[in-house]
């Protein structure tokens, strides 16, 4: 499906080295960042009480959050279950017991709704953190890996470093600016980087797979006008799928409150990061490496010749 189709083959590839150089230091400082300042893990990572509250009826988790923010400015509110039942969670604070916590959280509460009841309370400890931490990287090495070799086999090694290249650059880009920035870090986030990864890889697949095609059919073109003629082709499906994922993070980003606000700003960049890097990335990359047509069509044997000819 196309809305439009480019006659002329855009340069894209002529614009590489100045892309590929602001890339680098983007990456750097990312990367600078993240292992100097660190991120800003939210009760998940870090600990804290953990508090379940019901309520006699559907409750507005938004005017909770507000009603609780003289305790905490982190104190995290969500449904389960029914629209009644919430969850709450509070970091640690400093010379505070979880109980101490869970009694200041339920005074706040109880004098907005004098009919609301705790029904579990229990303290979250960083431990869980450091599991969650872990888990949440093994998770990433594994999906790397298995992106490696999965393009190794479809495509060839050169295609698979170059996408793995772009992959990381655009997770690590991703976290930078929640470092720098000291956005919270959740799960939802963790969630939302390794979505980016699929996406990311997925923008990759097209475009070299595009290549591919071009290989086969381009017989004179070199590797420049072969590459930049397959991402030309790709950009009328690139403007329609982009387009419409964008409006559905940018709705949860302005419509989803709270509770999905990093969730959907990290996807959101993750999204334009992904289809930068796979054109100005991958691509160049992938040149750099001295992806040929042979790599990618393989010549046809003389034996096989002479079984073509009757």
């Amino acid at each position: 499906m196309e809305f439009f189709r480019i006659h002329k083959t855009i340069p894209f590839m002529r614009y590489r080295h100045i892309l590929n150089a602001i890339s680098i230091v983007s990456f750097l400082i990312s990367v600078f960042w993240i292992f100097t300042h660190g991120l800003a893990f939210s009760v998940e990572f870090t600990g804290g009480t953990q508090m379940e509250v019901h309520y006699p009826s559907a409750v507005n988790t938004e005017k909770v959050r507000q009603d609780l923010s003289p305790v905490s400015k982190e104190v995290l509110v969500q449904t389960f279950g029914t629209a009644s039942d919430i969850v709450i969670r509070v970091p640690t604070k400093p010379g505070y017991t979880s109980g101490e916590v869970a009694q200041e959280v339920m005074g706040v509460i109880l004098k907005t709704d004098p009919e609301a009841k705790l029904t579990r309370t229990e303290y979250v400890g960083p431990q869980v953190g450091d599991e969650l931490a872990r888990d949440g990287g093994t998770a990433l090495a594994l999906v790397v890996i298995g992106i490696m070799i999965y393009l190794a086999f479809r495509f060839e090694w050169k295609f698979s470093v170059a996408t793995i290249i772009a992959n990381l650059h655009d997770i690590f880009i991703v976290l930078g600016i929640f470092s720098v920035m000291q956005w919270e870090f959740s799960l939802p986030v963790l969630a939302a980087v390794l979505a980016v990864l699929g996406y990311s890889v997925n923008e990759s697949v097209i475009i070299f797979d595009r290549v591919r095609e071009h290989f086969r059919t381009m017989r004179r073109a070199d590797t420049f006008e072969i590459i930049n003629s397959a991402i030309t082709a790709t950009v009328s499906r690139t403007v329609i799928t982009h387009t419409s994922t964008l409006c559905m993070t940018l709705s949860m980003f302005f419509f989803g409150g709270p509770a999905l606000h990093y969730f959907s700003l990290a996807l959101t960049i993750g999204i334009l990061l992904g289809v930068y890097s796979s054109i100005f990335v991958a691509a160049a990359i992938a040149i750099y490496l001295g992806v040929k047509r042979e790599d990618l069509v393989k010549p046809i044997k003389r034996e096989e010749t002479e079984q073509m000819v009757p």
